[in-house]
């Protein structure tokens, strides 16, 4: 288990803000792979997400008891991709907790997919997202991935 958890709000925040997002220097490539597929994943959840407010408010038109519900899930996919973006870049600072939450995120995502493809003739599943986000998942944790936080972890 990582040690180095966050103990409060600031320490979950990126260092420097997010203006050193596209800063990969020092990772080795499988982190880097690996932390772009997180990133460019987090930033189509948060459009996805904002597409799916607006389809939201449309329908509350129509069936405003469907829409709170439709409304409420956009709320909580736009929240994760918040999240994933977030724990990218801390995953990039060499923090295991981020690692770990993003490891999370793709067990989530095998759930996610395996209960939408039960439901609805699968018109719901996701395994192509499942896929992608396990390929970032295990990239993290190849050996010159563990190395590379071995040795951050050394000097901090």
């Amino acid at each position: 288990m990582p040690t180095d958890g966050p103990r409060n709000f600031n320490d979950v925040l990126p260092a420097g803000g997010f203006k050193g997002m596209f800063n990969v220097t020092g990772l080795p490539i499988e982190l880097k792979v690996s932390y772009w597929i997180w990133i460019i994943g987090g930033i189509l959840g948060v459009l996805g997400g904002l597409l799916g407010l607006f389809a939201a408010l449309a329908l509350f038109t129509v069936a405003p008891a469907a829409a709170m519900l439709v409304l409420l899930l956009v709320l909580v996919a736009l929240a994760i991709a918040v999240a994933q973006i977030v724990l990218a870049l801390k995953m990039k600072e060499g923090k295991e907790w981020a690692r770990l939450a993003l490891t999370i995120v793709a067990g989530v995502s095998l759930v996610l997919s395996v209960i939408g493809g039960s439901v609805g003739d699968g018109i719901g599943n996701n395994w192509f997202g499942f896929l992608i986000s396990a390929a970032a998942a295990v990239l993290m944790w190849l050996p010159n991935s563990q190395a590379w936080f071995t040795a951050v972890k050394g000097r901090a």
